[in-house]
């Protein structure tokens, strides 16, 4: 080409055969200097078709499809018929099973912070066990599932390769019992259910009985310091009609009024000390009213006192 663009030299018709002149040699020219894959083929200027589709794929691709759709149709048939999810109850999931053959199953899990769980229930509610493995173990998931014990506060939980998980918990402490409706339920200081009662492992915690018990727990500890060197054979405390506690004293009842119920308590005290009079056949003592107490008997004792009162009106009547 020259300064301004344009074709120079002579070009040739080759591209055109049978073309002559002028015009067919500079369009020759510019055909031949165009890309090949611009140019039509031989085949396309013979009129012949290229290669077919099924040419150009690799041999053995059809076998290759169909064999992946029949292993879709049986994977998708084992799934639906439920044998898959017993599969993995059994064994665990593929992945784990897979980490497991390669050397990293959970092998070891280390629990800090245990105060009133054991381990096999900080692994149960974690769901770890033989079938888990260390790469695919979500803690995220682990972690969320141990907050969900009411006994559980905080926790944290970590991964150590190649086979060991470790777990540090910080745990509610229980602080009595609650007894509702025939069931006792373990609770923290402000009132909140923490457990349930399952074992003796909480048997010597204080009891409180009753509607909105939980929630006065702290005038029911109150009343248990400020009785002294009777606290020890208290027993549990009863909330009455939502106004006032009643104590059980190794089988006596003490009925406490509702204003003031330390000071009366502490006229109790004073009066085991001078008479023993928690000694006696009693069963109920009723302190709700400040000016009198208010003994009531054992059957026994009530009808042996009633024999006496008969023979005293006979001996006054002779």
């Amino acid at each position: 080409m020259d300064g301004g663009g344009r074709v120079s030299g002579p070009l040739s018709p080759a591209e055109f055969p049978g073309a002559t002149g002028p015009a067919a040699r500079l369009v020759g020219g510019v055909l031949a200097r165009l890309p090949r894959f611009l140019r039509r083929s031989d085949s396309m200027r013979r009129g012949r078709p290229g290669p077919s589709m099924a040419e150009r794929l690799p041999r053995g691709i059809g076998a290759l499809g169909l064999s992946t759709a029949f292993g879709a149709l049986a994977l998708a048939g084992f799934v639906a018929s439920g044998r898959y999810d017993a599969f993995v109850i059994e064994n665990g999931r593929p992945l784990d099973i897979l980490a497991r053959v390669a050397g990293f199953g959970v092998e070891r899990v280390t629990i800090s912070g245990i105060s009133r769980m054991y381990e096999r229930e900080v692994l149960a509610a974690a769901g770890i066990d033989w079938r888990s493995s260390v790469p695919f173990l979500d803690v995220a998931e682990v972690r969320a599932r141990l907050l969900r014990v009411p006994l559980i506060a905080s926790v944290s939980v970590r991964k150590i390769y190649p086979r060991e998980i470790v777990i540090n918990q910080v745990e509610r402490e229980p602080a009595a019992l609650w007894q509702m409706n025939g069931e006792i339920s373990v609770i923290a200081a402000d009132g909140t259910i923490i457990d349930t009662m399952r074992d003796d492992r909480y048997a010597s915690l204080p009891l409180v009985v009753g509607d909105d018990a939980n929630t006065k727990l702290g005038e029911y500890l109150a009343l248990v310091a400020a009785a002294g060197p009777l606290a020890d054979r208290i027993r549990a405390g009863t909330y009455v009609s939502g106004r006032r506690w009643t104590l059980k004293l190794d089988g006596v009842d003490i009925r406490l009024p509702e204003v003031e119920p330390g000071a009366a308590l502490a006229r109790l005290v004073e009066l085991e000390r001078a008479n023993r009079l928690l000694e006696k056949d009693i069963i109920a003592v009723d302190l709700r009213m400040p000016d009198r107490v208010v003994v009531r008997l054992t059957e026994e004792a009530a009808a042996a006192r009633a024999e006496a009162q008969k023979k005293t009106k006979k001996g006054t009547a002779t």
